[in-house]
């Protein structure tokens, strides 16, 4: 990866229609942070002939998108599998490109296998008739059900991916008064697991169609029904593992963005978003060694942050009085839920695991509330384990496993004390694995790395140590989350997580969309 000291090349403006004629120059544009929103942006703007600058903090780009390699042992640190990839498609073709010139996706079947506290599990996929019969042995009724299940869900998932809702800003009262009628009519306002529930006699199945929103940072028993696109998207278009890790995502996207003439800073911690009479000039940045009174400064026309939502107004624009996003405002913003993380290199195969596995607990409401509400750290955990080797041997040495395990915990509002609770919670992860069937597993151990809610705050600026950013409930969605085109100062913009439409790789790579497109609005020229 490049790091600052690089210097940087910008090809010339592609669309003499995006020069600005108060300068008679091609607009410039500074994206903070590399996460896929920021790097989908960066794209988009490149390509529309807006000269721009992709500045990230750490040593390797992607975000909480990164990769971590031990001993052999390749391990990606956040998402773990792709959905829509025509969202992606989209991206490259922005620019000229086609995805499968520079990524491979593998599908997955199952999808997950989800083994519940009882000892039963199913293998979660699209294949209508293999899920119908799999359901069958546990409630008959409910295999009866599936397919309006998901004809009910199809309104919801064309309103929001096939009519763009996603791909668009949501920052006007108006937008939202025209949505309100549509969303009461699907009755999306419902949380995700009662609409489920209305579908679904067995437990087993309700967990099955409304645990997705785990997946988002969401409460399934709060996170609006929306939501349960993401379980569309998946039928609709598979689910997906990138050759190579989703790493290869994070480097495709750089290779396109550079190929273009995109500049990239890691390395290159934003510092302020400087602002003149309520409109951005660019951004201070510390390059490595850089002193405090003599930061680099990088001028702007447009400004995009890809960083957490609460980085962005607390520290980047905190030297500005804020109308909407004051410190008080944020204080009060509920942010997702956190993670605890393994990252485990181990020297034998498990053919029990599935590339994706998910391990429920004996408790599925009360846990969640325990995570979102009550914020403490109960006696037992579900846990998400992803093995990429099972499909691609090159992510471990031969005959080893390359395992990532994730454990939902609350954020740091619970005052939990990482240091103390870490070794703790390990060893508890590894006995659980370990009477769950693998046996010996933390004797086959040859990598062990942790990751706490802790990390998540001091490697990635996340607000109480988030793992997803905002939590998606009906008071953070749509219009009442912070908006994409900013609401304190002319040419700052978000993108990510915190902004409309949300988390996941989908939901960040549409945000990319929906503010490039307030941009282009902004600026006159054609769509990014």
């Amino acid at each position: 990866m490049a790091s600052g000291s690089v210097s940087p090349t910008n090809g010339p403006a592609r669309h003499a229609s995006s020069d600005d004629p108060r300068r008679g120059r091609p607009l410039r544009a500074v994206v903070i942070g590399s996460g896929f929103g920021g790097l989908a942006t960066a794209i988009r703007l490149q390509a529309a002939g807006v000269s721009t600058t992709l500045v990230e903090q750490r040593a390797q780009l992607g975000g909480r998108a990164g990769q971590l390699r031990r001993d052999g042992y390749v391990f990606d640190t956040g998402p773990s599998l792709i959905t829509a990839p025509a969202i992606l498609e989209e991206v490259f073709a922005a620019a000229g490109r086609r995805l499968a010139d520079y990524l491979s996706l593998v599908p997955l079947d199952p999808f997950y296998r989800v083994w519940f506290h009882d000892g039963t599990w199913l293998d979660y996929t699209s294949d209508t008739e293999r899920m119908k019969a799999s359901m069958a042995k546990y409630y008959p009724g409910d295999a009866a059900r599936l397919e309006d299940f998901f004809a009910d869900l199809r309104p919801i998932h064309d309103a929001v991916i096939t009519e763009g809702l996603g791909a668009r800003p949501f920052d006007t009262l108006g937008a939202m008064v025209r949505f309100a009628p549509r969303v009461a009519r699907l009755e999306a306002w419902r949380p995700v697991a009662r609409s489920v529930a209305r579908h679904f006699h067995n437990w087993r199945h309700r967990f099955l169609y409304s645990f997705h929103p785990l997946f988002l940072g969401g409460n399934p028993f709060r996170a609006p029904s929306i939501f349960l696109m993401i379980p569309y998207l998946e039928k609709e278009g598979g689910v997906w593992y990138a050759r190579g890790g989703m790493y290869s995502l994070v480097t495709a996207m750089e290779t396109v963005f550079r190929e273009i003439g995109g500049v990239v800073y890691t390395q290159t911690p934003a510092v302020r978003v400087e602002v003149r009479g309520r409109q951005v000039t660019g951004v201070s940045v510390a390059g490595a060694g850089a002193r405090a009174e003599s930061r680099p400064f990088l001028p702007a026309d447009i400004v995009v942050s890809n960083a957490d939502v609460g980085h962005t107004y607390g520290r980047l624009l905190r030297h500005v009085p804020r109308r909407r996003w004051t410190d008080q405002r944020l204080a009060r913003v509920h942010q997702s839920m956190s993670c605890f993380l393994l990252y485990l290199g181990v020297r034998r195969r498990y053919p029990r695991l599935t590339h994706h596995t998910i391990i429920v607990g004996p408790r599925y409401e009360g846990l969640v509330r325990d995570i979102f509400d009550r914020k403490t750290l109960a006696g037992d955990f579900s846990m998400y384990v992803h093995t990429p080797s099972r499909t691609d041997p090159s992510m471990a040495p031969p005959g080893c496993e390359s395992m990532y395990v994730l454990v939902p915990v609350p954020n740091a509002a619970s005052g939990i004390d990482w240091k103390t609770e870490a070794p703790r919670m390990t060893l508890r992860i590894l006995d659980a694995l370990e009477a769950w069937g693998l046996d010996g597993l933390s004797g086959a151990l040859e990598v062990r790395e942790v990751f706490t809610p802790d990390d998540f705050a001091s490697q990635f600026g996340a607000t109480l140590g988030n793992a997803f950013g905002i939590e998606p409930r009906l008071t953070q969605t749509a219009w009442f989350r912070p908006h994409n085109r900013s609401e304190e100062v002319g040419g700052l913009y978000l993108a990510g997580a915190g902004t409309h439409p949300g988390a996941g790789v989908p939901g960040v790579v549409l945000s990319a969309a929906a503010t490039c497109h307030a941009i282009a609005k902004d600026f006159g020229f054609g769509e990014a």
